[in-house]
């Protein structure tokens, strides 16, 4: 694990905003197109607005996110919305978006219909994980219903995920998914995350599920 602290949440989103284009550039110069999986949430939006203004190929850049809640886009708690309304704007409202979500009563129903656009984007050029305080990222929850089959190396792209502290039932992206990025980048600020990292260093994947991504991650943090 590389850790990267930056002297305010500003040049934070700045300094990893940028690395994020210059990956994606990269991966398009190699190979004509490039996949951007990203964190939901409130903690992202201000690297949403940064990306959106910068200059790249954005019409070559497929956009998914790590999880999403088995929500309508009406909601509030759609992540999905959040994208639409903070990345998909300006330069960036030329991207692909591949959704996480499906016109189903429940993620189990929903979720056939998802994993092909999932696959066709895999692996991932660039990865940005969030983190709980818990410990949790995507929806690899401490304590979740299929927490163990998520972190097993031959877990499937996709699977439903519930637990206590998940709120609605969830849709993820699995451990191996996340750790087979060409580039993962883990954002968190504050001193409980802070905290929480150093803690998940010496805990099982079981117990802190964010350990499964950290051995090849840069981890982007500030105060």
């Amino acid at each position: 694990m590389k850790f990267v602290e930056y002297p305010t949440r500003d040049a934070l989103i700045a300094g990893l905003s940028d690395l994020v284009v210059a990956e994606l550039g990269a991966a398009i110069k190699k190979s004509g197109h490039a996949s951007l999986s990203v964190p939901g949430g409130t903690t992202p939006g201000p690297m949403f607005d940064r990306l959106n203004i910068a200059d790249l190929d954005w019409a070559q850049v497929a956009i998914l996110l790590n999880d999403e809640r088995w929500v309508p886009e009406t909601s509030p708690r759609s992540n999905t919305a959040l994208l639409k309304a903070r990345l998909f704007q300006n330069k960036a409202a030329l991207a692909k978006l591949v959704p996480l979500y499906g016109e189903a009563e429940t993620p189990e129903l929903g979720l056939d219909a998802l994993v092909a656009g999932v696959e066709a984007v895999l692996p991932l050029d660039v990865l940005v994980l969030g983190m709980g305080g818990d410990m949790h990222t995507a929806s690899l929850f401490p304590g979740a219903d299929l927490l163990e089959q998520s972190l097993a190396d031959d877990a499937p792209t996709l699977l439903p995920m519930r637990a206590a502290g998940a709120g609605e039932p969830r849709i993820t992206l699995t451990a191996p998914v996340l750790k087979a990025a060409k580039h993962i980048h883990v954002l968190i600020m504050g001193p409980e995350k802070r905290t929480a990292l150093d803690e998940a260093v010496n805990l099982s994947e079981i117990e802190a599920p964010i350990k499964s991504v950290l051995e090849n991650a840069t981890v982007h943090w500030a105060d």
